[in-house]
């Protein structure tokens, strides 16, 4: 129970700073650079050296990728069956498209499942998530605002992030034997700064705005995010003979919440906003209690 207690804690402690404690001014954008530049690469490089070679890892990977397009697919169908502007449909595809599983992912897989799970769950999120966020949310933010989207700055923004770069140095390690004990020491000590601070950063941003015309679509993104979309990455799992830990991380992968990272595409290329930030808190609220719910459901 200390890591979903811990969980609730950062995040209930962002958003009580948020609302009464007037923190300065980029404060969450200063804890995020240390999450995704120190404690994120330093996880990953704890973590992956331990990691065996396991054939069905393409599992963890190929879902990551599937729930992006199966939501592309669908809300591209719908948008044009009932009118949607070309906003609305490029916000539903990346938010019900893309999960947040690495600042919520995590530190769920971790209360949940321990450090094995993290480990598989860190493979979801370097090789599936990110890239479907580097390539694909890329492309779909460009098309639906009307940009061109640009092959080199896609390629460059996969292979410079710190974290990839460290999923590639942290599989090297392993191949080599794994890190020496106090090495190892110190990457645990960085890594665990991820959870706190992740969940705190989260709470900081943490918005509710429901706005007139949101319930429609605010229950289709969810409902594919949380329900549909895991479920059908479980009978995926399950027809193509994928089974323990890695089954079960590749489906609490898939029913994570919309990314944080999505909403801010949203914002920048001005995909409605407003929706993207009301399905976003929405969602972080209620994966807090669906996604321990298919990990029971899991067994």
């Amino acid at each position: 129970m200390t890591p979903i207690l811990l969980l609730l804690v950062c995040l209930t402690l962002g958003v009580l700073v948020a609302r009464f404690a007037h923190p300065p001014m980029g404060l969450a954008q200063g804890l995020n650079w240390w999450v995704i530049n120190i404690a994120l690469p330093a996880l990953v490089l704890e973590l992956i050296p331990r990691l065996h070679f396991d054939p069905q890892l393409w599992f963890l990977v190929i879902t990551q990728w599937l729930v992006f397009i199966g939501a592309a697919v669908a809300f591209r169908l719908l948008g044009n069956a009932w009118g949607w502007s070309r906003a609305r449909i490029g916000c539903m595809t990346l938010m019900a498209g893309l999960g947040n599983t690495s600042f919520v992912g995590y530190p769920l897989l971790e209360a949940l499942r321990g450090r094995e799970g993290l480990a598989l769950g860190v493979v979801a999120d370097q090789l599936g998530c990110f890239v479907a966020l580097a390539v694909g949310g890329v492309l779909v933010s460009a098309i639906y605002s009307g940009k061109t989207p640009r092959p080199r700055e896609v390629v460059l923004r996969v292979i410079t992030f710190p974290a990839f770069i460290a999923l590639a140095a942290g599989a090297m390690v392993g191949a080599l034997g794994g890190w020496p004990g106090p090495a190892e020491a110190i990457l645990e000590r960085l890594g665990a700064t991820l959870v706190p601070l992740a969940l705190f950063s989260v709470g900081l941003r943490l918005k509710l705005q429901f706005g007139g015309g949101q319930a429609a679509p605010l229950a289709l993104a969810l409902g594919w995010k949380l329900l549909a979309a895991p479920l059908l990455m479980l009978g995926l799992g399950l027809l193509a003979g994928v089974g323990g830990m890695v089954l079960t991380i590749g489906v609490l992968q898939a029913a994570m919440a919309p990314m944080i990272s999505a909403a801010i595409l949203c914002d920048q290329h001005h995909l409605e906003p407003p929706l993207a930030n009301t399905i976003l808190g929405s969602g972080i609220l209620l994966s807090l209690v669906t996604v321990p719910l298919w990990s029971y459901m899991l067994g």
